[in-house]
């Protein structure tokens, strides 16, 4: 998780992994280090950046999603106390499956360190 100054929104990288042999979706993602956080995807188009909510993101069997910089990512809207570089935070992550999974998230400052 990437704290920025201020109290700005803050964004959450990581890979998903599924080992099923099926496709399962990310559907929602929930923690107390974030008055709100959503799931999201940047993307670029004739140059210009943009931003915007999705409602899922498809996991395909037996394979990975990255969340990184420039395309899928968590954003976490109205940072609490907690979310400072150095801290753990958990991140609860809800699948269209109906499970659920608990991720340690390390908050790294602006630049990732």
């Amino acid at each position: 998780m990437r704290a920025l100054p201020a109290g700005l929104p803050a964004a959450g990288y990581f890979t998903l992994h599924n080992a099923s042999p099926k496709e399962v979706a990310l559907t929602s993602a929930a923690s107390a280090a974030c008055g709100m956080l959503m799931l999201h995807k940047s993307s670029e188009e004739g140059g210009m950046g943009s931003m915007q909510d999705v409602s899922s993101v498809a996991v395909p069997a037996a394979g990975t999603v990255k969340f990184a910089p420039g395309g899928y990512h968590l954003m976490c809207m109205n940072p609490t106390a907690a979310l400072k570089p150095g801290a753990v935070v958990t991140v609860t992550l809800a699948f269209s499956d109906g499970s659920r999974s608990e991720v340690p998230f390390a908050v790294k400052n602006a630049q990732g360190k």
